[in-house]
């Protein structure tokens, strides 16, 4: 049966499964680093199974404004269990308890159809916002 917990789980065991997305192939991001991030989350789901972590998902906020959603995680042989659908409908919730005006997130690629029946949109290209990226920054 699987647990879902609002505690942060063990770095080893977040590591395991942050280590299945790919992810870290571009962040290079050491455990200490990983465990900074989510240390500084304001709101978290991490699902077990057993001992396993299975999923994680977790919210940065300014707890009135702004939220992100960042790191909706399923381990791969857990995925299609409805595992990510849960975190959600965890994670939005309590930014609406919270009257959070703006929820965002990081859609990976092939993964939008999953986030539009929660209510996300994508941003058309002409809509406001940018990230920074290092490699293309130039000395203003």
């Amino acid at each position: 049966m699987l647990q879902y917990r609002k505690e942060t789980p063990p770095i080893k065991k977040y590591w395991d499964l942050f280590e299945t997305t790919g992810w870290n192939l571009e962040y290079q991001a050491t455990p200490d680093e990983l465990a900074r991030a989510i240390a500084n989350s304001w709101y978290l789901v991490a699902v077990y199974d057993e001992d396993r972590l299975v999923g994680f998902g977790r919210v940065v906020s300014d707890g009135v404004l702004h939220a992100m959603i960042y790191d909706l995680i399923v381990a791969p042989d857990y995925q299609g269990r409805g595992i990510g659908t849960q975190v959600l409908n965890m994670l939005i919730p309590q930014c609406l308890e919270y009257n959070i005006r703006d929820i965002q997130l990081f859609c990976a690629r092939g993964k939008r159809h999953f986030y539009e029946k929660f209510g996300f949109v994508a941003r058309p290209e002409e809509a406001p916002g940018m990230h920074y990226r290092r490699v293309q920054a130039q000395q203003v």
